[in-house]
């Protein structure tokens, strides 16, 4: 084929056939751009340059390269860190548009661009035989008539889970894919997802990442991934067809089982920053392409990095390199991928296109207008090391309410002053997207996430315990929001036991009893533990995978129960904010939601303003003939008795196993540290 055919557009290998494909690769400063292709045993095969230039585009047919070929790149040009210049064609970069990557980073010293003690001179010791490779993927997936199911999102129950973690104990599962796409997508696995009722699995990072060379000589793994290097290729070692393109259409099997249960996958996306760190950092992929436009140097010293990620780097989301990497990405795992949404891990570093937050950026700006994102759920992380931004993104988008978290945590603790901050967080966070006219369905609702204690955690340990982990505990929060009812609570085991039991089921009642979209950990309604490790990052073992053996069946149950409630009745899904002044003067209204104290009459401006308080009804009405719920909530450690509003009412569930109520008692009895929802 003539190279006058080839095209600069898409970047990465297009027209792939065994004749050949077309290859492109986005630099405004190399010199040259070549494509090696590799053979099995990792020696080089072949070597063509990539003779033609569009605008800032090297692009060539590249007859080497057919499906299945492994490839990489080497990029000369310039080396003047102090300009932020880095380029080094001595090490074989990775194709940032790759579709799959072979093999793992071998760290050997060969990988940095730079000599290890003289961080301004250039290594020159070729990279390739410590190098994984990218892979030119033909795939014929056929996605049949697969569709997803656009869950809307007052009825999305969201799974935040791991791929391995989920399946790699599970006995149900087969040996052989246990930890992999094709044992999360089993029957075995599907159908605990089925039985509780979630809409949705939020999957940790399954972007191609790198494993941490501290990590690896201390014998322990990045389990989460959060150290991105491919933002088109599902991490290999999660495949069990092998990582030379299986690995494809083994998530694209992944995606198609989901859909055909009715439940759909987000991605937990890491656009923020990837695994080549900072100017002593290793040379993968864009380092070595184009340094300048693809990360965020400092100005007045372009060979450091500008960091809001605390990783090293920050991807240069002001520079439409960038940018378009980012959203060629998401359009990528959308159409071909059929994935319905995308978490972004400290999304507030996607909207600084200088140093500042801004909801008029760039990235927000192009992801908003996209018609191929527009059908899917976009959820931020609205914090990153340099500022909190919760409340702060644009209409388009739910984010995770970390004042939910903290909120709920501390009046479950018993902490004093906390009705009013309660009130604001069951009913959709009115005091943080109301204003700005965002809906409850703005805030996703949390208790505990992959980067924290379990539920079960929470609710054993005063401290964290992360011993495992090297750094003599003094990773991850200290988390002042756990246990906390140890003075005033029982000190024998059984008693122990049994209030955490409750304080578990509160927790879970309070997420999904709320206004909002709920996610739950995954785990949380097994009563997983970490035996306290709150930051379980590089615990690629039993300390982070599901114990299916000691599963709770009966929270299991609870939750199954409370998410089939939700389900049924719109009065516990709003999509809107509902407030007491909406009801009519007998407080009948419909679609409301009014807050009552225990002795029956409605609370008024000194109710919550009195810090000692610690128990509330909460009295949910829906619309359109929906039933009403009479939910009462007690974190004091005393029995409160709750005089109950007029109307019929029977015992829909409570936190305390020994609860009953028969329907047309006046009052009822709720022990401390626990709550019961009447239906009416």
């Amino acid at each position: 084929m003539p190279s006058s055919s080839s095209l600069p557009y898409p970047l990465g290998v297009s027209r792939l056939s065994n004749d050949g494909a077309n290859l492109a690769v986005y630099s405004e400063t190399a010199d040259s751009v070549s494509v090696v292709v590799l053979n099995d045993d990792g020696t080089e095969r072949s070597t063509t340059p990539l003779t033609l230039r569009t605008g800032h585009v090297f692009h060539d047919l590249v007859p080497d390269v057919t499906p299945g070929s492994r490839y990489g790149l080497r990029v000369d040009g310039p080396w003047d860190p102090a300009s932020g210049l880095r380029h080094n064609a001595a090490k074989l970069l990775l194709d940032p548009y790759a579709t799959a990557v072979t093999g793992q980073v071998d760290w050997n010293e060969a990988v940095f661009s730079h000599l290890h003690d003289e961080p301004e001179t250039r290594n020159d010791e070729d990279s390739a035989p410590y190098m994984p490779y990218s892979i030119a993927v033909q795939s014929n997936f056929d996605w049949e008539d697969d569709e997803s199911p656009r869950t809307p999102l007052d009825r999305t129950v969201v799974y935040e889970v791991h791929v391995k973690g989920f399946t790699a104990t599970n006995p149900d599962v087969p040996e052989e894919i246990r930890g992999t796409y094709a044992g999360l997508a089993h029957p075995a696995a599907i159908a605990h997802l089925k039985r509780i009722g979630v809409t949705a699995v939020e999957l940790l990072p399954i972007h191609q990442f790198v494993q941490d060379s501290h990590l690896l000589e201390e014998g322990r793994r990045n389990y989460w991934g959060y150290n991105s290097i491919g933002f088109f290729a599902p991490h290999n070692e999660y495949s069990s067809s092998g990582d030379t393109g299986g690995q494809v259409d083994e998530f694209k099997a992944l995606v198609k089982a989901m859909h055909e249960n009715g439940i759909e996958v987000i991605l937990d996306v890491v656009y923020n920053h990837t695994a080549e760190g900072n100017h002593l950092g290793p040379t993968l992929s864009l380092k070595g392409i184009d340094n300048g436009s693809h990360y965020r140097l400092v100005d007045d010293d372009r060979s450091a990095y500008y960091d809001t990620t605390g990783t090293g780097n920050s991807l240069n989301v002001g520079h439409p390199a960038a940018l378009a990497l980012i959203l060629d990405s998401l359009r990528y795992w959308v159409t071909e991928m059929h994935v319905d949404g995308f978490r972004f891990d400290l999304a507030s570093t996607l909207t600084r296109q200088d140093s500042d937050l801004d909801v008029h950026s760039a990235f927000l700006s192009l992801v908003h207008q996209d018609p191929t994102l527009a059908p899917v759920k976009l959820i931020a992380e609205p914090w990153d090391t340099q500022g909190y931004q919760v409340g702060g993104f644009p209409a388009r988008w739910s984010e995770w309410n970390g004042k939910f978290r903290d909120d709920v945590r501390d009046f479950w603790r018993g902490e004093s002053g906390m009705l009013p901050a309660l009130a604001q967080r069951v009913t959709g966070s009115p005091d943080v997207y109301e204003s700005t006219r965002r809906p409850t369905l703005a805030s996703v609702n949390f208790i505990t996430a992959h980067d924290g204690f379990t539920l079960a955690d929470l609710n054993s340990y005063d401290d964290k315990h992360n011993e495992e982990n090297g750094e003599d505990s003094q990773d991850g929060e200290s988390d002042n929001r756990s246990w906390g009812c140890g003075a005033e609570g029982p000190t024998d085991d059984e008693g122990i036991n049994a209030l955490r039991a409750r304080q578990q089921r509160n927790h879970l009642a309070t997420l999904l009893l709320s206004a909002g979209v709920p996610m739950i950990l995954g785990g949380d309604e097994l009563g997983r533990t970490q035996n306290g490790n709150n930051n379980a990052y590089c615990q690629d073992n039993e300390v982070s995978w599901f114990d299916w053996s000691t599963a709770d069946q009966d929270l299991i149950d609870f939750t199954t129960h409370l998410i089939a409630l939700r389900d049924e009745h719109p009065a516990l899904r709003p999509t809107w904010f509902r407030h007491d002044s909406d009801s009519d003067e007998d407080g009948a209204g419909p679609d409301t939601v009014d807050f009552y104290r225990a002795d029956g009459q409605k609370l008024a401006d000194e109710d919550w303003a009195d810090g000692n308080a610690q128990s509330i009804l909460i009295l949910m009405r829906g619309g359109d003939g929906d039933a009403a719920f009479a939910w009462m909530v007690n974190s004091s450690s005393a029995t409160v008795e709750f005089t109950l509003p007029e109307g019929k009412w029977s015992q829909s569930t409570s936190s305390d196993p020994d609860q009953a109520y028969e329907s047309g008692g006046p009052s009822i009895l709720i022990r401390e540290h626990s709550f019961t929802l009447l239906q009416g």
